[in-house]
């Protein structure tokens, strides 16, 4: 096991991050908790422990303390509600904060990796933090030209040549070069993961791969020569694969990783299979990072009702990359 911790970002304090951590946090040991440290509010964990009507011990990060209480560095943000289910550019602002904090913990070699629970891109783009979500704040802080998100679940895993863009920046984005660096960072992602030989099937832009230009010629001048450009490379990748057949092959085990073209092409059929446990990696930076594949769902903060599943299997693929850093 690891002597430095994997950190837990809040996420919005208004959302149910806070929930889904307590939960989780409560249902494990009390040396598996002493993994992880919280970055957050310490009112808002307070408070959402007495919602879930859940027994957790905290203590503050840094100090001495019970084994089984959950480590937690108070990051203070003025003007936060206090209360779940509000939208707020303080809780934009105190989301950021988080996430800053625990990269900046990270890459002073302070903690091994990080877990974010939900924000709302709304609060923080409200707060002054510009950034379409998690995945572009954190190449921003990291120093990164880009990155990438993988969503990953026990018989599908995809990862994505574009996220948060129009369907129109998409297909722009679907650049040979593009797709090739999707490729080659997918598979060595997959190999870290214990995956020797990866297999990579990349899906087509336009219906059926364009027919050959009777629907587009995105896919002959944009995907294929990626993909060509990445077999050349050694890597076990085809296509581009018509996107209405190629995740049904590899949720029955043809292949390892699919390269989706945008968000909606890889987020529905993970979500449609995967819903509770899929986990959001992101891919192409100098840190570890995995998350919840769900919003703040200010419908139901401080219920107790939010479902905990999605964050414990973030907190085990966290805990995977961890024991597999070179």
């Amino acid at each position: 096991m690891n002597d430095k911790p994997v950190l837990i970002t809040m996420g919005d304090p208004s959302g149910v991050g806070a929930e889904v951590i307590v939960k989780a946090m409560a249902g494990l040991g009390g040396a598996a908790r002493a993994q992880y440290a919280l970055i957050g509010d310490r009112g808002t964990m307070e408070r959402a422990r007495a919602a879930c009507g859940v027994d957790l011990a905290l203590r503050d990060y840094g100090q001495e303390g019970p084994r089984e209480a959950l480590a937690i560095r108070h990051i203070p943000v003025d003007g936060l509600p206090g209360k779940f289910g509000v939208l707020s550019p303080a809780c934009g602002e105190a989301s950021f904060r988080y996430i800053e904090t625990a990269v900046q913990m990270i890459l002073d070699g302070e903690a091994v990796g990080m877990v974010t629970a939900p924000i709302n891109k709304e609060a923080l783009n409200s707060a002054g933090h510009h950034y379409d979500g998690h995945t572009g704040m954190l190449a921003h802080l990291t120093g990164c030209r880009s990155s990438w998100m993988l969503l990953a679940s026990a018989t599908l895993n995809v990862v994505h040549v574009s996220t948060h863009v129009s369907l129109r920046d998409a297909i722009e984005r679907a650049t040979p070069e593009r797709v090739f660096e999707t490729v080659r960072i997918g598979h060595r992602h997959l190999r870290r993961m214990g995956i020797d030989k990866p297999r990579i099937a990349v899906a087509g832009i336009n219906p059926h791969c364009g027919e050959n230009g009777l629907f587009g010629r995105e896919d002959d001048l944009q995907i294929a020569p990626g993909v060509e450009m990445a077999r050349n490379e050694g890597i076990d990748v085809v296509g581009p694969i018509s996107a209405d057949t190629v995740y049904y092959r590899a949720n029955q085990g043809a292949f390892d990783l699919v390269v989706a073209q945008y968000h909606d092409q890889g987020h529905i059929p993970i979500k449609l299979i995967a819903f509770d446990t899929a986990v959001n990696v992101s891919l192409g930076l100098p840190i570890d990072r995995t998350s919840v594949d769900h919003g703040t769902a200010f419908d139901i903060a401080g219920t107790g009702k939010a479902n905990h599943v999605n964050m414990q299997s973030a907190l085990d693929y966290a805990g995977k990359l961890a024991a597999r850093r070179s």
